[in-house]
């Protein structure tokens, strides 16, 4: 054996010498920008959720396993509870833990498998329906506030029936409701919701509100209420209806195109007759309050009638009279007398002006041998200038008038 010693390898000078954080920082590097994104199939094994809602698993076939990741707020929209032995596809991207030099995924998503293709024609139907505007909200028809008949189409087996109904009785209200059994998974399921949709909409044009719906499910037990011709037959149903599909996270189309969606059978019964209890217990206030004005009004009623009863004008109606008789005879005798005060101060007065009057009266002095001259046109004459010679003029005394002619004046 000839055993050659190459020298560069001795040449500390031409090695290229990592630490270990540096390897495994261009290690993660490369690893990190390879797989961006991946998708990976698989069987789970050690699954475990902890308490902060991460959950840590590995993914396995026959010959390998890698280690995953799926922190809580991915795990928040999965349809489904996964466990060991179960074979999932999931997606995420590949990283790297220093401290270790493990690498694991970071889960972003998981499906059952086989439901991938499934997946992927729910999206593509669903943007087919809403491009035709089958989700468009002014397509929703109002879901009236009293209801009074309900009609649902369901299972006649399934607990979304016995939810519905156990709501209803819970919820003591005077509802009718209307069950058409139709199968609600397997190969028969679409067809029947059909029929049951289209006989209700021509035979009971009378129901309020109609409930279409199941209990929850995986993505291929939900086929049914995921169909094209199911969503049509929906949206052109003259009674309003209600998508009451399965466990809060389950979104069908049907949900999106019926004219309410509830995330439970149940709550949809609570949803719908909300507005009717809530009325009910207004109606109900409302008679109280009614009650109570009534009562004391009729209370105030009865406190008048007996005022009324015990006043005098209907105990004593003489006192009534005699108070008023004695006002009046006290008002007489104020006005009597404030008449005769009157008509006293008025004769006095009229006495007192009288006798002035008399005092000034020429007739007075006609008494005395005065005399009043008037000429022809009965104008006192004051002066003699203030006649002619030969006029006549009237003199007046104090009793009776001569009437003479001016012959002479000085």
């Amino acid at each position: 054996m000839k055993l050659e010693l190459n020298e560069s390898f001795n040449n500390s000078q031409n090695r290229l010498i990592y630490t270990v954080s540096q390897l495994s920082n261009e290690i993660k590097l490369i690893l990190e920008d390879s797989y961006p994104a991946v998708w990976v199939r698989g069987e789970i094994s050690n699954f475990k959720i902890y308490s902060s809602g991460h959950t840590y698993f590995n993914i396995k076939d026959s010959s390998s396993q890698i280690r995953a990741v799926m922190f809580k707020n991915a795990s928040v929209g999965l349809g489904f509870e996964p466990k060991n032995g179960d074979e999932v596809l999931i997606f995420g991207r590949i990283s790297t833990y220093l401290k270790s030099g493990d690498y694991q995924i970071i889960v972003n998503r998981m499906e059952q498998y086989g439901q991938g293709l499934l997946y992927d024609a729910y999206e593509k139907l669903k943007s087919k329906l809403a491009k035709e505007g089958l989700f468009d909200q002014e397509h929703k028809k109002k879901i009236p506030d009293i209801i009074n008949k309900i009609g649902i189409v369901t299972s006649k087996d399934g607990a979304a029936l016995y939810d519905i109904l156990k709501v209803i009785n819970s919820l003591n209200v005077n509802v009718d409701v209307l069950i058409y059994p139709a199968r609600v998974q397997g190969e028969q399921a679409e067809k029947e919701i059909i029929r049951a949709i289209e006989y209700l909409n021509i035979h009971r044009k009378d129901l309020d509100v109609l409930f279409i719906g199941r209990g929850g499910g995986q993505l291929e037990d939900l086929l049914a209420f995921n169909s094209e011709d199911v969503a049509r037959s929906i949206f052109k149903s003259k009674i309003p209806t209600v998508s009451c599909v399965g466990h809060e996270i389950d979104f069908t189309i049907a949900d999106f195109v019926a004219d309410l969606r509830a995330p439970t059978p149940s709550a949809a019964a609570e949803i719908v007759l909300r507005k009717k209890i809530e009325l009910q217990k207004r109606l109900v206030f409302l008679k109280t309050e009614l009650c109570n004005v009534m009562d004391n009004t009729l209370s105030n009623c009865r406190q008048y009638l007996t005022k009324l009863k015990n006043s005098k004008a209907l105990t004593r109606p003489q006192d009534l009279y005699k108070e008023k008789i004695d006002y009046v005879n006290e008002v007489s005798g104020k006005l009597l007398k404030n008449i005769e005060r009157i008509v006293y101060y008025k004769t006095e007065k009229l006495e007192n002006v009288s006798h002035k009057l008399q005092i000034l009266s020429p007739y007075n002095v006609f008494k005395r041998g005065f005399a009043i001259c008037f000429d022809e046109k009965n104008k006192v004459v004051k002066s003699a200038k203030d006649v002619d010679i030969g006029q006549q003029i009237k003199v007046q005394l104090y009793v009776g008038n001569l009437y003479a002619q001016v012959k002479k004046y000085d």
